[in-house]
């Protein structure tokens, strides 16, 4: 299969360093072109699933401006310019609970949106999490941060109460990681 190919781009929106909008004329495979198809720039992110040296997994509840009521959240916050991805995984865990972890796995590079953009997510577990600090966040919404157990995640995932697609994601492959890890069957 050959890719989509962009011929040519413009932006049609600049709102801060947080989000643009372009207009793209794009060559299909097939070689029709296809003119003013939607292009969303926002930075990339980071989303992780933290495990303390207890088993238990960090876990905020908070509100978000598109989502109703509250709703649980792991983890994370956009890259800075140029910021390796896990090195912004390690600072956001600093900064939003003052816990630092020793092992970290990759759980994936995933697209956010395969036709519109809107910039890439970086998922990871930090195992072993301890606290070393206060958290020193700069976050606009108010969160409060606490711990779950291992079924009280997994009620948690299966409840709908992550909000956020990228955050049941991040919480659904730490639970198959750590699955695998024990040789438990998953499903």
């Amino acid at each position: 299969m050959r890719p989509w190919k962009t011929l040519s781009r413009r932006t049609i929106l600049s709102c801060s360093k947080f989000l643009a909008v372009e207009s793209h004329t794009v060559e299909l495979p097939d070689g029709r072109v296809v003119s003013e198809w939607p292009w969303v720039v926002t930075p990339d992110y980071v989303n992780v699933a933290a495990v303390t040296e207890e088993g238990e997994f960090l876990c905020f509840r908070q509100t978000k401006y598109s989502v109703e009521g509250t709703s649980l959240a792991p983890v994370g916050g956009y890259l800075e310019p140029g910021e390796d991805p896990l090195a912004a995984a390690q600072r956001e865990l600093l900064e939003e609970t003052g816990y630092e972890a020793p092992e970290w796995i990759n759980l994936g590079r995933y697209a956010v949106d395969g036709n519109r953009g809107a910039g890439t997510a970086y998922l990871f577990l930090a195992r072993d999490a301890r606290r070393v600090s206060a958290p020193d966040a700069d976050d606009l919404e108010e969160q409060e941060l606490f711990v779950l157990g291992r079924s009280e995640i997994e009620a948690a995932v299966a409840g709908n109460e992550f909000k956020l697609l990228p955050w049941a994601a991040v919480v659904a492959l730490t639970l198959l990681h750590l699955d695998k890890e024990k040789g438990r069957p998953n499903g």
